[in-house]
């Protein structure tokens, strides 16, 4: 990967996280499941391991590809929303990548909904 484009990328990641006080973990993954960037909010701690981490990422790349199954009859996912106790994690698919976030739980419907548009927005550089 050119340096320019991983300078892009963290850009890029480090937008997502700023948008948000309650953003804990933003990472870009291509379509085989690898993480290409990633980056945790300061003061904030994984609640994964980084081996975990990335085989979290295999699978999101996976449940894209099952997803696609359903394009035709449903549409296109236009993100996945999963709320946990301890996390809210969200994924957004692009043209060549995958967004995957992941914030406080028990925020306002209404906040999650205007970080995914404004990511939607600054994502479609990749």
């Amino acid at each position: 990967m050119a340096k320019k484009e991983q300078a892009d990328l963290l850009e890029l990641v480090e937008s997502i996280i700023a948008l948000d006080s309650r953003m804990r973990f933003t990472a870009i993954i291509d379509p085989m499941g690898n993480i290409r960037e990633a980056i945790m909010k300061d003061g904030k701690t994984s609640l994964k391991s980084q081996k975990e981490e990335e085989h979290f990422c295999k699978q999101v790349a996976q449940r894209r590809t099952m997803r696609k199954e359903f394009d035709r009859s449903l549409g296109k996912v236009r993100y996945v929303h999963v709320e946990r106790e301890k996390v809210t994690q969200m994924v957004i698919y692009t043209k060549r990548n995958i967004i995957y976030f992941t914030m406080e739980p028990e925020m306002p419907t209404s906040t999650k909904i205007r970080i995914i548009t404004k990511i939607k927005k600054i994502a479609t550089v990749i």
